[in-house]
């Protein structure tokens, strides 16, 4: 399907882009110079820094601050990017938390908050903009879920949870929005040299890549091109997909 708008000219809102893969999407769509924003929460400084550097590709970068737990702010972000005339054609919602420990641990606050993060943001985000999407017949949405949301994990209940909670939304919301020519699929990475593989000891990242066929972690920008492959317009035919980058770690 044809879209009046080039790619380059399209916006993509990212969330959770002040670090880690968040940051790496946004620097690969940075190279083709399109519409950047940088969602954040608290890192302020942090996206700033991301921001800057997706302008010295040429970019057009806005940041925004706003607890995606929360519809209200998410309405106001989206008032924001209408002032500035940059409401998304691409969605990668990316913003996330894990969590670590035994469910016999796991207290109501710690669910709440996992599955407010990683889904229900998710959730409300996409709700917020995929109106204008369908309104043009076009647009794409990446959700960035887990290898645990495939296989789950023991000690990540919560956490796997959650993201194989996303899946399901992923593949769901696909077929509803397919008539309407905007695509969802997932993008689920195994281990990835981000914070949140900061918890783990030496010999724990040593017992993990040893298990890894690749025998190493991804990068980043390796899970990024992936993303960014997914935004293309080419890709319109691809939809639905839970697609994991993992080193051929879970086949």
């Amino acid at each position: 399907m044809t879209f009046a708008k080039p790619f380059s000219e399209q916006t993509v809102l990212i969330t959770g882009a002040s670090r880690g893969i968040g940051a790496a999407i946004a620097q690969r769509f940075a190279a083709v110079g399109m519409q950047i924003v940088i969602h954040y929460r608290d890192s302020h400084e942090a996206a700033n820094e991301i921001a800057r550097s997706c302008m010295k590709q040429g970019a057009t970068v806005m940041t925004v601050s706003a607890d995606i737990q929360s519809h209200e702010q998410i309405l106001k972000m989206k008032d924001k990017l209408a002032q500035m005339n940059m409401i998304p054609d691409i969605i990668v919602n990316n913003a996330g938390i894990s969590h670590y420990g035994m469910l016999s641990d796991v207290t109501e606050e710690d669910w709440d908050r996992v599955m407010n993060v990683n889904l229900k943001g998710s959730f409300l985000c996409t709700q917020a903009f995929m109106a204008a999407m369908v309104q043009q017949k076009y647009g794409r949405i990446i959700n960035v879920s887990s290898i645990w949301g495939i296989s789950g994990a023991s000690c990540e209940v919560l956490y796997s949870t959650a993201k194989g909670g996303l899946n399901a939304f992923t593949k769901a919301l696909a077929k509803e929005l397919a008539p309407s020519g905007v695509t969802v699929n997932a993008v689920a990475p195994g281990a990835v040299q981000t914070d949140m593989m900061a918890g783990f000891q030496a010999e724990e990242l040593d017992a993990i890549t040893n298990e890894i066929p690749v025998g190493r972690l991804a990068s980043p920008h390796e899970v990024a091109s992936l993303v960014y492959f997914l935004a293309l317009p080419e890709s319109g035919y691809i939809t639905g997909q839970i697609i994991s980058p993992n080193g051929g770690w879970l086949t």
